[in-house]
Parts: structure tokens; sequence; C-alpha cells
């Protein structure tokens, strides 16, 4: 250990660690983004020090105040701030940052890492998922506080980058929580003029400070001041303004002290380089050359954040303990909620439809099925992008949420899909039920979101109607083809189209219960004959896909052909079995709500579902025949879509590109001659 100066003020030690430590973990991986960090060193210190309310021993205290770094690229300034305020890091999790089953992945990644509110790292998204944090805090204050008991009282602590600014997704994000006035809500943006093709004026000249304020935002422009006082009087002066959120602007040099590199765009993603780093470690005044050198004086400082948060925890515990002496049904349930528990018995009594031949839409059947979810479940909540009359997607009875009323159910997104999926996740991950809908061809807009949500292993709940063709004249724009298959791509994403009334109720059962999954419900325009309930077994969405028709020859393992489908061509299935079993053709119906869960069953269930023997297969569904070939093989045929729809009326398309039981049926007779030839 070499000494290269003066030891310096306390304060400007402990920021000089964090950079240090960004500086040492990204040159050991020799991958990484070090310029930020060193940047926002002071930032996340007063943060973690001196302004935010947390316990790195509990980093799940109900009402600790969230921390997102939006500029999820600069993740060693999140983890090194972790690891000096006592969070569960240790130096070699640094150490080890960027390495194959570490805690201190390139990006930050929630579950990974204690103190990790939500993964980040595609632009934009954190600002969004942000946006849901503060929203469910303003949602359980106006629902669970009373006068002279606060219990919910937390604000959302954002860190974002020019990239995160200029990403759509923070538009759209950041002009709902304006229009909402999510004052608990306080985002920095680091204006530091570089990205990975050099400086940002060759893209971004936008007055952003009258943008945010446009939006109904609270802006403060510090320029290149970012000392603590001035930085812990910025963030005094936000957490006062309650009816608005606060856009906290800082002129920030990137890869601050590196002599070379400063404010270029080789500190962004790249390691600095021996030569660079020793010269500015001098620069700083550094007390030893030593990689990963954390001097004992930081160290002990920052970990007065322990005992400081732990004194915060318990002053809440006890204002918990007295509200509860008040309010005692009140605090279970906020206990409940806070623990993310469902009511005890909630799904003893799942909705249930008497079998119809003229049906509803499965859109109807789960408007239904919302209400009963709804009075089973308190923390439901959710809403549509500008659809809900389409969608079918309001909690009767309910409030809508606005600046006024944060006590109510109903959501309106607006036309911003891509921020209702980030909001949703938002809400979720702040132990809400909470749910956004559109049409399924407007997935497009929010896969960045579902995918974080299956990422990150949340039971977010994403309702897509319009489902097909079948939605008719609004014609190809709206009508999707390959959002099934893309949807059904995305690992751990359950993707339910239930076929009738009775599986959507037992789709939105499997949404609400799940715990470690998001779901998306892909529902019906056009009505759907509805089952008997008694053919429609209660696991079918967690199974995946049962036998719904079936004869004594096709449960023999000489059954001659199964025809599998989902949603609304289950009963073109039907249709195409009587049309078979008239020519004396067994024919197995196989409906597959969710083929994710089906492809998870053990192989005993899937055998016995399509029996191996069984070569003669064919798929039906009204959408892009991408991925069925695994379930009806090299003999069998796929009846679906090959190219986009048309406009026309649902009935005119359906039989305009053979999604008919004649031609299911002339697919089953082509496969079957097939089988029998080998």
């Amino acid at each position: 250990m070499t000494a290269t100066g003066n030891r310096l003020p306390l304060d400007e030690l402990c920021i000089d660690t964090i950079r240090t430590l960004s500086m040492d973990a990204v040159q050991r991986a020799n991958s990484g983004h070090p310029g930020t960090p060193m940047a926002l060193a002071p930032l996340a210190y007063a943060l973690f020090t001196r302004t935010m309310r947390h316990n790195p021993q509990d980093p799940h205290w109900p009402d600790r105040d969230r921390f997102v770094l939006s500029a999820g690229h600069a993740s060693m300034l999140l983890y090194a701030t972790l690891y000096l305020s006592g969070y569960d890091l240790a130096l070699e999790d640094l150490e080890n940052f960027r390495q194959l089953g570490s805690k201190t992945p390139g990006h930050p990644e929630y579950h990974d890492v204690p103190g990790v509110e939500v993964t980040t790292g595609p632009l934009g998204q954190g600002i969004s998922h942000a946006v849901g944090f503060a929203l469910a805090e303003r949602i359980l204050a106006e629902r669970f506080n009373r006068d002279g008991h606060e219990v919910v009282n937390h604000f959302t602590y954002v860190i974002a980058s020019d990239g995160d600014i200029e990403e759509g997704i923070s538009s759209e994000a950041s002009s709902l929580a304006g229009h909402l006035g999510l004052g608990k809500l306080i985002a920095f943006y680091d204006r530091n003029h570089i990205s990975i093709e050099g400086d940002t004026g060759i893209a971004l000249t936008e007055d952003t400070d009258m943008r945010y304020t446009s939006y109904g935002w609270h802006v403060q422009d510090l320029g290149e001041d970012i000392s603590l006082e001035r930085l812990e009087l910025a963030l005094a002066e936000a957490q006062g303004i309650s009816d608005r959120p606060s856009l906290i602007i800082v002129r920030t040099h990137i890869a601050f002290g590196a002599p070379t590199k400063q404010d270029t765009a080789g500190a962004h993603g790249s390691p600095l380089g021996e030569e660079e780093i020793l010269a500015t470690k001098r620069f700083y005044n550094w007390p030893s050359t030593e990689p990963f050198f954390v001097p004992e004086e930081a160290l002990n400082h920052f970990r007065q954040t322990v005992e400081r948060g732990a004194a915060q925890q318990r002053e809440w515990s006890e204002r918990f303990a007295a509200y509860r002496a008040d309010f005692p049904e009140l605090a279970v349930e906020f206990e409940r909620i806070s623990q993310g528990r469902l009511p005890e018995g909630w799904d003893e009594e799942v909705p249930s439809y008497p079998a119809d031949p003229k049906g509803v839409a499965t859109r109807k059947a789960s408007q239904n099925v919302l209400q009963w979810a709804a009075a089973q479940v308190p923390e439901l909540v959710g809403g549509s992008a500008d659809l809900a009359p389409s969608t079918l997607t309001l909690i009767e009875g309910a409030d809508s949420i606005d600046t006024q009323r944060f006590a109510g159910r109903n959501l309106h997104f607006g036309i911003r899909e891509h921020a209702m999926g980030a909001i949703v996740n938002g809400l979720t991950l702040h132990n809400l039920r909470a749910y956004g809908a559109t049409f399924l061809t407007f997935s497009d807009y929010m896969k960045g979101s579902i995918r974080l949500a299956a990422l990150m292993r949340i039971p977010s709940i994403f309702v897509f109607t319009h489902d097909s063709i079948g939605l008719g004249e609004d014609g190809p724009t709206h009508q999707p083809i390959e959002h099934l298959a893309h949807l059904r791509a995305t690992p751990n994403l359950s993707v339910i189209r239930p076929a009738d009334a009775n599986e959507t109720a037992l789709a939105w059962r499997h949404a609400i219960a799940a715990e470690d999954h998001p779901s998306a419900l892909v529902l019906s325009r056009q009505n759907l004959p509805t089952l008997d309930p008694a053919v429609v077994p209660a696991d079918a969405i967690e199974r995946g896909a049962y036998v719904l028709r079936d004869t004594d020859a096709t449960a023999s393992e000489g059954a001659p052909v199964i025809l599998i489908a989902t949603g609304s061509e289950v009963q073109i299935a039907l249709r195409a079995a009587e049309l078979l079993s008239d020519e004396g053709i067994a024919a197995r119906v196989v409906s597959m709500p969710c083929e994710d869960h089906f492809a998870e069953q053990p192989s005993e269930y899937r055998d016995r579902v399509l029996p191996p023997s069984v070569r003669a297969r064919v798929s039906i569904e009204a959408a892009s025949t991408f991925g069925w070939h695994r379930w009806v093989g090299d003999l069998g045929e796929t009846v679906g879509m090959t190219g986009f729809g048309a406009s026309g009326k649902a009935e005119q398309l359906y039989e305009h590109f053979g999604l008919t039981p004649e031609n299911v049926a002339d697919a089953a007779r082509k496969s079957l001659a097939r089988a029998q030839s080998i």
C-alpha cells in the first residue's frame, strides 16, 4: 500500500471511495461504465447518508424511501453505495462485478441485490417504473392514513441520464406523473452531455427544463453546483412541493478527475485503463494505489447509515403500533398487502358459467370476472390506455384515480401504452395487484416493460383484447398476427388465450394468484360459445392444455387425429371434429389456453393429452403458425395466418383466410394420410 497524499475531509473521502471502487470494479471486469458513477458520487452519497429514510438491515421495510437508478449502466454507483452503506454486499461482490453468478450484474437486477428496487438498464424504464412507485405510495396513503396516523409517507428518488430523457417511454410516464401531481417523486436529471456516440448535442438540443415544466413538474437547475449543501437545499425544496413531481437538473462531468478522459465518450462505456486510474487517484489525493482500497474512516462513516436507518424504522414501528391500537382492521390489511399476501380464501368460488351456444366475447366474460376479483382482492387496481370501453376493464362502482381521489381503483393511462406497462410494474413492485389493458396489436409498444416484468418475476397482469382477425373491419393495422408468437417467446411470461367464459374466469384466478411471473390475458372481441363448465378442469390454466372432446377411439393409443386450438378457434376445432366424426374419423380436441404451462408439465401428462403414437395432428389459431410445429410434429398441419389480415367482417375474414371447420377437417385428412402412409 502506497500513500499518495494527505487524508481528505471525511465527506470528500467518502465520495471518492465511491469513485475509486467504481473505477476499480470496471477495470477488473474490463467492462462497464466508470464515468457516470465518478460524476454522480456526490449525489449518491447525499441521498443514501443524508436524505433517504432507509434501513440497510431491512431492505423491505414498508415505508422506506425508494431509490431507482434509471441510468442502470452506472450500476457501480449503486453497488458501491449499497456496500458502503451496510447492505448485504461484500467487497468481494464488487470485485466480481459483471462476472457470472455474481451479485453485481452489469445492470441492477431486482432480487439479485438487496437494495435494488427494480431492474433497470433499458433507458427510460427506470424513471417510468418509478412513476408507478410514487403512484402506489399515494394510493396506499389515501387508503390507510388517518388523522394523526401517517403510516404511509415516503419518497421515490430517481437518477436519470440523458438517454432516459431521450427515450419516449419516459416522456409518456413523466407526462402522466405531472398530470397526477405525484409530489413524492423526485428525479435527478444528470445532464453530462455525453453518450456513446459523443456529445449529446448531436441529437439532443431541446429545452428539457421547459418540457418538464409543461408536464407540470417542479424544476430546479443546479448547473454545475453539486456540492452537498446545494444538493440538500434542492432536495429540501423538492420535498416541500406536495402537488407536483420534481426534476432536479445537474450538469456533471463524466469521469470527474480523470486527466485525459473527463468529459469524453471514452469514459462512458469502457474501463479507464490502469495508468488513467492511477493518475485519477493522484488527482483525488487518494491514500492508496491498491485496487478496491476502502479507507476505514469512510467505511465507518457510511455504516452510520445502519444505525440511523434502524432508528428511523423503529420510530415508524412505534407509530404503526399506535395505528394498530386505533385501527386494528386497517393495520392487519396494511400488513397483508405489504407482505404481498392475498386475502384468505379469496378464490374459493371462482365464477362459473353454464353452457351457452351463443356465449359472450371473452373480453366481456373478463369484465364480469374482473368485478368478482375486485370484490375479493381490494388491492387490485388497473386501467386501460384510453380503451376501457373496448377492453371492458373498469371496476364498477369504484372511483377513478386522479389528483383528488387516490383511493380509487380505476386508472386512466391515456394513450400511453409504453408508460402503462412500466407503471403497472411499479405498482406491482409496491405489492398492489395491478393490470393494464389495450388491444393485442399494441402490445408491441409495451414489450420492454413486459420483458422486465418477466425478468423480475413479478405478477403484473397485462390484458389484451381484440386478439385476432376476428376484430373485423379495423383491418390489418389492428389485427394481431405475430404477437402471440412474440409474447410466447418471452421466458417466464404466462400467455393465456381462453376459449370461453369459464376458461377466462380461471385465467383471471391464475393471474392474480401468481407470485413469480407476469400474465398476459389474450381475449376476443367476438362472441364465443360457452363451454359446459363440467368439461373445463379447474387446473386448465395451470396445466396449460386439456382434452376437451374425446371418444372411445381417440382415448386409446390408436386415436386417428388430434385437433389442438386456442381461444376463438377451439369452437372451429369442435365443429371440425364433428365433420370428421360423420366420416367415421375419430378426432380428439385439445384446448390449449396456455402453451407455456403445457410445455412445463411432466412428460406423463403431456403424453396423456397428446399421445406420441398419434402423429396425425392439426393446430388451429387465428395468428401466425410460428411455433406450432412443436406440437403437431413433422406429419401435422398448421391452420393459421401466414400473412397480415384484411378489412372486413369477422366471419368473412375467417372464411377468406381458411379458418373454417371444413378447412380444418381437410387438414386433418392430409395429416392422417401422411401418418397412415408410414
